[in-house]
C-alpha cells in the first residue's frame, strides 16, 4: 500500500492511496460472505451460491461497492497514522479512481491541512477599558430579578388581559384561508410583552377577557425561518382560556430572610453587591480575554480552508444536539419550533466555527513561540482539578487515562493554551 500527497490551494491536499490487488480481492471475498445469504440463483439454496456464479449473473462489479466501503476506512487510517508530517483538520472527501478485480484499488481523499499562522503582536496588546463598577442600579436590578423569581402566579377573573400577564390560549393559524403546519396549539401560556410570538400578535390580546374568541391578524416577517410563511399575512383564531398575573413579594426584611442567610435588607444588599463585584470581575476577565484574542487575530494572517470550518461547524451542531437531548428535546423538534433545517442550522454555526478555529490557531502559535512546557507537578494538579470537578478520585482518573498518550497530550495541550491566555491577558494594556 502507498500514498502520494498533492498539495492544493488554500491549504487543501489530495491524497492518492493505492491498495494492492490481493488486499482488494480479500475485501471482495468479505463482501461476498456478507451478502451471499441475500442472493437467489435458480438451482442453489440461499447462501450456497458460489461467488463466481453470482459475479457471472449480476456482473463482476456486484461486490465492488461493499468491498470499497470495507477497505477505504482502514486504508485511509493506516496511511494517515503513518504520515506524521500531515496535520489533517477535516473529514476526507473520497473519490474512487480505480476499482477492478485483479488490479490495485486506488482512491483519493481530499482533505484540509492545518494552516500556518503569520502571528502578529501578542504581548502588550491595547484594548478598551472594561468597567467593573457595581452601581446601585445593578444591585436594584439583581434584587428585582430575585423578586420576580419568587413571585406567585395567581389567576385573574375580574379584568381583561394587560401587558405582563400570562394568557393561556388555544390558537390556530391560517394563511389564504388554509391552516398551516405548526400553527396550532392548546392551553399555551403566552406572556404578553415577551415578544415570543409573531410581531403584533400579543398586543391584540390586551383588553380581551376570559372565554373571548379573538381574530388576530399578523404578517410574518420577511426573514422568517419558515420560507413558505415569510412575508405572508396570517389570521389566528384565538380563544382565551385563562388570565394569570404575577404577585410580587414586598422588598422588606422578611423577603431578605427568605431568599438569603441575612435578616435585613441592608445586609442582603451588601451581599448582593459583593457577589455582583465578583461576577463583574470574572466577566471582565472573560471580555478582556476575548478582546485580546480578537486583536491578535486581526493582526495575524491565516488562510483557513472551508472544509476545516465545515468540520468544526458539524462538531458544534453535534454538541448542541447532545445538549438538547439532555433537556429531553431532539434536534428535529428544535427545527420544528424554529423553522430551521440542518443545512440552515449548520450555516448559522459557521461564523462561530471560524472564530473558534482562529482563536485556537493563534493561541497554539503563541505556545510555540514561547516554547511553553507542562511540568509533572502542573499535570498532576490539573488531574486533581478535573477529578474534583467530575466527582472522581484522582487515582481513578489516572487509571482511566492509563497509558493513553493522546489523553495525556490533550490535557497538556490545554494547559499550554491556558498559559498562552494568561500571558496575553496579563500583558494587555487598557486604553
Amino acid at each position: 500500500m502507498s500514498m502520494q500527497v498533492e498539495k492544493l490551494e488554500k491549504n487543501m491536499a489530495k491524497l492518492t492511496i493505492e491498495v494492492d490487488a490481493e488486499r482488494f480481492n480479500d475485501a471482495i471475498k468479505k463482501a461476498y460472505n456478507k451478502n451471499k445469504n441475500k442472493m437467489s440463483v435458480p438451482g442453489f439454496r440461499k447462501g450456497k451460491v458460489p461467488q463466481a456464479m453470482i459475479e457471472k449473473m449480476y456482473g463482476p462489479d456486484v461486490f465492488y461497492e461493499d468491498a470499497a466501503n470495507l477497505i477505504i476506512p482502514d486504508a485511509y487510517a493506516e496511511e494517515i497514522d503513518a504520515a506524521e508530517d500531515l496535520e489533517i483538520v477535516s473529514q476526507p472527501k473520497i473519490d474512487v479512481v480505480q476499482i477492478e478485480k485483479g488490479k490495485n484499488f486506488i482512491f483519493t481523499a481530499e482533505v484540509a491541512l492545518k494552516p500556518p499562522v503569520d502571528l502578529g503582536k501578542y504581548k502588550g496588546v491595547k484594548i478598551d477599558k472594561i468597567d467593573t463598577e457595581v452601581t446601585d442600579e445593578d444591585i436594584d436590578n439583581e434584587i428585582k430579578r430575585e423578586q420576580e423569581a419568587n413571585a406567585r402566579t395567581i389567576s385573574v377573573e375580574d379584568r381583561p388581559v394587560k401587558d405582563g400577564d400570562t394568557a393561556v390560549i388555544d390558537f390556530e393559524g391560517f394563511v389564504d384561508g388554509e391552516a398551516f403546519e405548526g400553527g396550532k396549539g392548546e392551553n399555551y401560556p403566552l406572556v404578553i410583552g415577551s415578544g415570543s410570538f409573531i410581531p403584533g400578535f400579543e398586543e391584540q390580546l390586551i383588553g380581551k377577557n376570559i372565554d373571548d374568541d379573538v381574530d388576530v391578524n399578523v404578517t410574518f416577517p420577511e426573514d422568517y425561518n419558515a420560507e413558505h410563511l415569510a412575508g405572508k399575512d396570517a389570521l389566528f383564531k384565538v380563544k382565551i382560556n385563562e388570565i394569570k398575573e404575577k404577585e410580587l413579594p414586598e422588598l422588606d426584611d422578611e423577603f431578605a430572610s427568605e431568599v438569603s442567610e441575612f435578616d435585613t435588607m441592608e445586609e442582603y444588599r451588601e451581599d448582593v453587591k459583593k457577589n455582583l463585584a465578583e461576577r463583574k470581575e470574572k466577566e471582565a476577565r472573560d471580555k478582556k480575554e476575548d478582546a485580546v484574542i480578537e486583536a491578535i487575530i486581526k493582526d495575524s494572517k491565516m488562510d483557513i480552508p472551508e472544509a476545516m470550518i465545515d468540520t468544526q461547524a458539524k462538531t458544534m451542531v453535534n454538541d448542541y444536539a447532545r445538549r438538547l437531548q439532555s433537556q429531553g428535546l431532539s434536534l428535529e423538534q428544535y427545527f420544528m419550533f424554529t423553522g430551521l433545517d440542518m443545512e440552515k442550522f449548520t450555516d448559522q454555526m459557521k461564523e462561530g466555527a471560524r472564530k473558534s478555529i482562529e482563536s485556537r490557531l493563534v493561541l497554539e502559535s503563541i505556545v510555540k513561540a514561547e516554547n511553553f512546557e507542562v511540568s509533572e507537578e502542573e499535570y498532576e494538579q490539573e488531574l486533581a482539578r478535573i477529578a474534583e470537578e467530575s466527582g472522581m478520585e484522582t487515582d481513578k482518573l489516572k487509571e482511566y487515562i492509563g497509558e493513553d498518550e493522546y489523553g495525556r497530550k490533550q490535557i497538556e495541550d490545554d494547559l499550554k493554551i491556558q498559559k498562552a491566555v494568561d500571558l496575553i491577558v496579563e500583558s494587555a494594556k487598557e486604553k
